[in-house]
C-alpha cells in the first residue's frame, strides 16, 4: 500500500467528525494493507510507531528537507526506515540517525512529511483512538467487536490483533487468552460523589476496598520468575525489588495479581504519593515493551530501592489467573475468595462486605482515618471486565477530584519568571480520541512542582510562542475543584471553579483520563444532543 494513501487516510479521518464515518475510512485503509503491512499500518492508523523508542525527538524533526514532487514510498518501506533508525547506536550515531531521518523525509511528499511528523512527534491528533481502531479491524476483516475487544484487551497489542483477524479471522482472535507473562489492560473504576451513589450502581452486597494512596501494579509469577507491570502496560519489575521479593515468597506456581504498591512511614501511614510513583517512573528510561514471555530462565534484575527511600509494600485486591485456571469470567466473589487463600492477609487491601448505606459510610470514614485516598465499592458478581470502566466498581472520594490532561502550558511572570506556570486543562473525548479544554490552573503549584513542571514540559513541548508552550497531550495531573459551571469560553461549554493541582499522575496514561461526559454529570450538565 502507498504511504500516500494512509496519508489521505489521516486526514480523512482527522476532517470526519461522526463516529462511523471514521470507522469506514479506518477498516477500508485496513483492507487494503497487504499482510505483511499490517502491523505497522495499524500501527500508524492509531497514530503510533511500530517502534517504541526511535531517539527522534521534536528537535529533530524541525530541519526537514523538501517534499518529495512525486509518492514513491510504500508502507513496508516507511516502517523498514524508522527500524533502521530506532536500532542506531554508538560513536557517530546521532549523525547517522540524523541521515536516514534526512533520507525518509526526503523522499516523502508534503501530505507524507505533516503524518510523518505526527507520527514521530506523538501528536497526530486524528481521532483514531484504540477503541475506533478496534470498531474498524471488526469491520474490515468481518469478525465479532466483541472478539476483538477482548483480544486487544488480553493481549495489549492492537497490532497483532490486526493482523490476526485479518489474516485468519474470528478463530485466531479466539485463541488470544491471557498468558502469564504477558500485562493485561486492568479493569477500572467509575466516580460516584457519595457511598450510596455508588450502592445504586454496584447493588448490594457489596464489597468495600480501600482506595490506597499508591500506584496500580498487575505482578505476573510463573514458578520462580515475576514481572512487574504498570496500568499503562510498562514493566517496572527492576523498580521493584520488594514486591517480586514479596510475591516469589508466596506458595503458589503461577499468578496474575492485581494491586497497588505504596511507601509508609514509622506508623504504616502512607508517605507523599510523589515518593511512590517516582519509584515506577519510566518515561526516562528505555522502557521495553511488554513481553509475551519471561526471561526464559534468566534472573529477573534484583535491583534495590534507593537507600534513603522507605520500601515499597505491595497490596493486592484481585486475581486473574491461579495455578493454570483463568479467573477472569467468575465473579469477584469468586476470584477474591481465591486470593484469600493464596496470600496472607496482610498482603491483601483492607476490604469488608456491606450491606446497607451506613455500613459503606462507615468503611470509608476509616479509609480516610488510615489516611488513604477513600474506597472502591464493588459489586460482588461481576467478572474482571478487562479494560473496561464499568459500573461494577465505583471509586468514591472525600472531593471533586478529576483526572486531566495538560495541553498547554503559560510562562510565568513575577515570582514565577523563568518557570513554566499556568497550566492548560483538558477533559477525554472519546468520540474524537482528543481533549476538551476546561480551564487553567497555577493554584497548588509548590517550588519544587514548578521546577520539575517545567523540565517536564519542555520535554514535551511541540511549539513555543514566548508565552505558551503547547505540549504533546501526554501528562496527566489531578486536579481538586469545588464545582462545574457553564462556559461559553471553552468549547466543552463547561469549566471547572478554583482548580488547583493535587499531584501529577505518572502512573496512569492520557488515555485514561476523566471524559468531558464525567465533567458535565459532575455539574449536572446535559451532554449536548441528549438532553
Amino acid at each position: 500500500m502507498r504511504f500516500l494513501d494512509l496519508a489521505a487516510t489521516s486526514a480523512a479521518v482527522s476532517a470526519t467528525s461522526g463516529r462511523k464515518a471514521k470507522i469506514e475510512l479506518l477498516a477500508d485503509a485496513l483492507r487494503r494493507l497487504d499482510p505483511d503491512e499490517i502491523a505497522a499500518g495499524s500501527a500508524f492508523l492509531a497514530g503510533e510507531l511500530r517502534q517504541r523508542q526511535t531517539g527522534v525527538g521534536y528537535a529533530g524533526l524541525r530541519d526537514r528537507p523538501p517534499p518529495a514532487a512525486e509518492a514513491t514510498l510504500t508502507v513496508g518501506a516507511v516502517d523498514s526506515a524508522i527500524a533502521e533508525i530506532a536500532v542506531v547506536a554508538g560513536a557517530g550515531s546521532q549523525a547517522r540517525r540524523r541521515d536516514l531521518l534526512a533520507a525518509l523525509f526526503g523522499a516523502a511528499t508534503a501530505d507524507e512529511q505533516r503524518l510523518l511528523v505526527g507520527l514521530f512527534g506523538g501528536e497526530l491528533r486524528q481521532g483514531a483512538q484504540a477503541g475506533l481502531l478496534a470498531d474498524a479491524i471488526a469491520k474490515a476483516a468481518e469478525v465479532p467487536l466483541t472478539a476483538v475487544r477482548r483480544a486487544l484487551l488480553l493481549s495489549g497489542d492492537l497490532k497483532q490483533v490486526a493482523t490476526e483477524a485479518l489474516t485468519r479471522g474470528a478463530a485466531a482472535l479466539a485463541e488470544i487468552h491471557l498468558r502469564v507473562g504477558t500485562p493485561l489492560t486492568p479493569m477500572l473504576a467509575q466516580s460516584a460523589p457519595d457511598v450510596g451513589a455508588a450502592l445504586l450502581a454496584t447493588g448490594t452486597p457489596a464489597t468495600v476496598d480501600v482506595k490506597l494512596d499508591g500506584i496500580r501494579i498487575q505482578v505476573h509469577r510463573s514458578g520462580d520468575e515475576v514481572a512487574v507491570f504498570t496500568r499503562s502496560l510498562d514493566d517496572i519489575t527492576a523498580r521493584m525489588p520488594e514486591v517480586v521479593a514479596a510475591v516469589r515468597k508466596l506458595p503458589i506456581r503461577e499468578a496474575v495479581l492485581d494491586g497497588e504498591a505504596m511507601t509508609l512511614d514509622a506508623s504504616g501511614r502512607p508517605r507523599p504519593f510523589q515518593e511512590t510513583s517516582s519509584r515506577a517512573a519510566t518515561r526516562r528510561s528505555a522502557a521495553a515493551a511488554p513481553s509475551a514471555t519471561f526471561t526464559g530462565g534468566a534472573a529477573i534484575p534484583s535491583a534495590s530501592a534507593t537507600p534513603s527511600a522507605p520500601p515499597l509494600v505491595p497490596y493486592f485486591f484481585d486475581l486473574l489467573h491461579l495455578d493454570g485456571a483463568d479467573l477472569l469470567d467468575e465473579p469477584g466473589r469468586v476470584r477474591w475468595a481465591a486470593l484469600a487463600d493464596a496470600l496472607p492477609a496482610e498482603l491483601i487491601v483492607g476490604r469488608s462486605t456491606v450491606t446497607t448505606e451506613e455500613e459503606a459510610a462507615a468503611a470509608f470514614a476509616a479509609a480516610l482515618a488510615a489516611g488513604q485516598e477513600g474506597v472502591v465499592v464493588k459489586a460482588t458478581d461481576a467478572p474482571y471486565d478487562v479494560g473496561r470502566r464499568g459500573s461494577a466498581w465505583v471509586k468514591v472520594k472525600p472531593r471533586h477530584t478529576l483526572d486531566l490532561v495538560v495541553l498547554a502550558v503559560e510562562w510565568g511572570h513575577g515570582r514565577r519568571k523563568g518557570w513554566l506556570s499556568n497550566l492548560h486543562l483538558g477533559a477525554l473525548d472519546p468520540e474524537t480520541g482528543g481533549y476538551v479544554m476546561l480551564g487553567k490552573t497555577f493554584k497548588g503549584l509548590t517550588d519544587e512542582l514548578l521546577r520539575w513542571q517545567t523540565a517536564r514540559f519542555q520535554e514535551l513541548a511541540v511549539s513555543d510562542n514566548g508565552w505558551v508552550v503547547q505540549v504533546r497531550p501526554e501528562q496527566v495531573v489531578e486536579i481538586a475543584f469545588d464545582g462545574v459551571q457553564t462556559s461559553p469560553r471553552y468549547p466543552g461549554g463547561v469549566a471547572l471553579r478554583f482548580a488547583r493541582v493535587l499531584r501529577y499522575r505518572d502512573d496512569k496514561p492520557a488515555a485514561e483520563a476523566d471524559t468531558i461526559e464525567t465533567v458535565r454529570t459532575i455539574g449536572g450538565y446535559p451532554t449536548p444532543g441528549n438532553d
